[in-house]
């Protein structure tokens, strides 16, 4: 299995490469909204002193954390697989001895990520510079916490995505079933605001919800934010969630696949 995977990502590597342009587009995109927030956030801090206890350094640490924890547990899913299956082109990848979307499709959002953080870190040091952010909270132990956090919302967010996904296999409109899953990422996750401005009832759902796994918690581990009881609650609910959307995901992929049918079959 280990070969399989080596090969795999070999072959992803260099596509990614061939695609340098896309790769700068996807990149442009994934860092223009978070860049935007930190500019406003800390611009609307620094006018008023604080925003609920929330400092403009509290906003540019949170925002500049962001750009690398998106990086490391986001996933295009969506844009590698539901194509496949609305054109079509998902048979051969059937026929193969491996799972399409737990073997090449993960391969490929590995690769995508790592040529896409080595674009991001000269952009990250030009707004350090810019910015001048004070990392004094950071620690070794604090990113040590994360690293597992960010493995366990990556794990996550992919399944969950890729049951999105999925659905193509019942409807075509799936991207916008996607918005809609993106809608809902928006708001739980932390990404258009830290959880701790929301309103209490958001912050108490989001406390048992998925998303912030991708960004929230890893970010308030990086940044010491959390207190021990915090930390141990939120592994135990990321450690819950894996098995729930790995069966979720597992489902609707079998049943998905019953009713699959190429084009012009």
């Amino acid at each position: 299995m280990l070969k399989i995977f080596k090969r795999l990502w070999q072959v992803n590597w260099a596509e990614q490469w061939q695609y340098r342009a896309n790769l700068l587009m996807y990149l442009l995109y994934w860092l223009v909204s978070p860049i935007i927030y930190l500019a406003v956030w800390t611009s609307i801090a620094a006018s008023k002193g604080d925003v609920n206890g929330l400092t403009a350094n509290d906003f540019v640490t949170y925002y500049m954390t962001l750009l690398i924890v998106d990086q490391i547990t986001s996933n295009i899913t969506l844009h590698i697989f539901a194509y496949k299956v609305q054109d079509g082109s998902l048979s051969s990848e059937l026929i193969r001895p491996i799972h399409p979307m737990l073997t090449n499709t993960l391969v490929n959002n590995i690769a995508f990520k790592a040529l896409s953080i080595m674009g991001l870190i000269p952009i990250w040091i030009v707004l350090f510079f810019l910015f001048q952010p004070n990392f004094s909270s950071v620690t070794w132990q604090g990113i040590a916490l994360a690293i597992p956090a960010m493995m366990l919302g990556f794990i996550i967010a992919f399944l969950i995505s890729a049951s999105v996904t999925s659905v193509a296999f019942w409807t075509t409109r799936v991207y916008s079933i996607s918005e809609f899953y993106f809608a809902l990422f928006l708001l739980f996750s932390g990404q258009f605001v830290p959880l701790t401005l929301m309103p209490p009832i958001i912050q108490s759902i989001a406390r048992y919800l998925p998303f912030q796994f991708s960004l929230y918690y890893p970010i308030q581990l990086i940044l010491g934010k959390l207190s021990p009881g915090q930390i141990i609650e939120g592994y135990i609910v990321a450690l819950i969630w894996l098995p729930i959307s790995y069966f979720l995901f597992n489902w609707v992929w079998r049943e998905g696949v019953k009713r699959y049918s190429a084009v012009g079959a």
